[in-house]
């Protein structure tokens, strides 16, 4: 498959889908006995319903990182939002902490709750901002284009700086964030200090290889371009049923098998589809993957943690070796029985990896 032909799949007008709509009021009526089955089988309190217990059964697809954190957190966390207009929508985040400010920019079908985990240890040390994209919960900004992109969710990002007046920051990025993350780095340097870089998906970059074309076809054929067929037949759930199987393929687990959508809990996937409307923007998006020229991250002078999970989407892997060999300053760190929800699964490793890595950097 061609880069032409990467951002070639949609030329309509979003809307939010009405199925959407009945999907979540329907979900908001099942009661917790799923989720107290789906605890009892991983042999956990739903109070504590954890990052590593949960990571086992579900760490191949990130928003089912929102079923991880307890209930009483979770509504901490969401008493304490702020927003911010910016570029004709809202964006709603998680403030805390003091010192040089660090962004925690989520993953695709993520939101601010995905850093869970993360916020209390760094904001011990820095000022945290943890926020959600604009089409990811709880904003509620309309779908309005056709050519969604990491350099959109880019530009909101760097206003988001601007607006709140951060200076200069350490960005974390996991995924679709990572991407983001790069291109603000790329696009506006005098904004970040440095990078954290979890398995950005740079997919026009597969094609500059023969091992990687192969992959880069499956994941449009089998996973991309259904997931946007489903949306424009105003299938959201089938959209996610599609995510969710392919994900589950192609993580190798040596403990057990992936957990596919059927099995999933109703009350998970309804996490799930809270998140389902920048899933919809970037699957029916002309421009999901725009190019990042390798010589521009050649010329990217940021000191930038790169990190991978061994156990992760081969694509996925093989982009961060890529970039790794690509990147001027870089240490690059592969997490051992560790897959592309790496947040999640390994969160005490990864804090005791990009703390020091950020300490170091916000000295030089």
């Amino acid at each position: 498959m061609t880069n032409s032909e990467l951002g070639r799949e949609s030329r309509h007008v979003l809307k939010m889908p009405s199925e959407l709509s009945s999907f979540m009021a329907h979900q908001r009526q099942i009661n917790s006995s799923a989720m107290r089955a789906f605890c009892e089988a991983a042999r956990v309190h739903p109070v504590v319903f954890n990052v590593r217990v949960c990571s086992r059964y579900l760490g191949h697809i990130g928003v089912v990182f929102m079923l991880l954190v307890s209930p009483l957190a979770a509504q901490q966390r969401t008493s304490g939002l702020k927003f911010v207009r910016l570029n004709g929508i809202v964006l709603r985040y998680i403030d805390e902490g003091h010192g040089p400010t660090v962004v925690l920019v989520h993953g695709g079908m993520e939101d601010y709750r995905s850093w869970e985990a993360q916020i209390p240890p760094l904001a011990a040390h820095f000022r945290v901002i943890a926020y959600s994209r604009r089409y990811n919960y709880p904003n509620s900004n309309p779908l309005r284009s056709d050519n969604h992109s990491a350099i959109i969710d880019a530009d909101d990002l760097a206003a988001l700086i601007h607006s709140l007046k951060l200076g200069r920051v350490h960005l974390v990025g996991h995924s679709y964030g990572a991407y983001i993350s790069l291109f603000l780095a790329v696009r506006h340097p005098d904004l970040v200090r440095s990078l954290v870089l979890s398995e950005p998906p740079i997919m026009t970059w597969l094609n500059d290889t023969a091992e990687g074309k192969p992959l880069l076809d499956d994941f449009m054929k089998n996973m991309w371009l259904p997931c946007g067929i489903a949306f424009r037949d105003q299938h959201p759930e089938a959209a996610l049923r599609i995510t969710v199987d392919w994900f589950a393929s192609h993580e190798s687990s040596p403990h057990q098998p992936s957990t596919t959508y059927a099995n999933l809990p109703l009350e998970v996937r309804s996490f799930l589809m809270q998140d389902i409307g920048e899933w919809q923007a970037l699957t029916t998006s002309r421009d999901a993957f725009p190019n990042l020229p390798r010589q521009d991250v050649r010329k990217l002078r940021k000191s930038v943690l790169l990190l991978s999970g061994s156990r992760s989407v081969p694509a996925l892997k093989l982009i961060a070796k890529e970039l790794a060999q690509t990147l001027p300053s870089v240490r690059f760190v592969v997490l051992q029985n560790a897959s592309h929800e790496m947040w999640n699964e390994v969160p005490q490793e990864l804090t005791t990896t990009i703390l020091p890595f950020l300490l170091q950097t916000n000295l030089d």
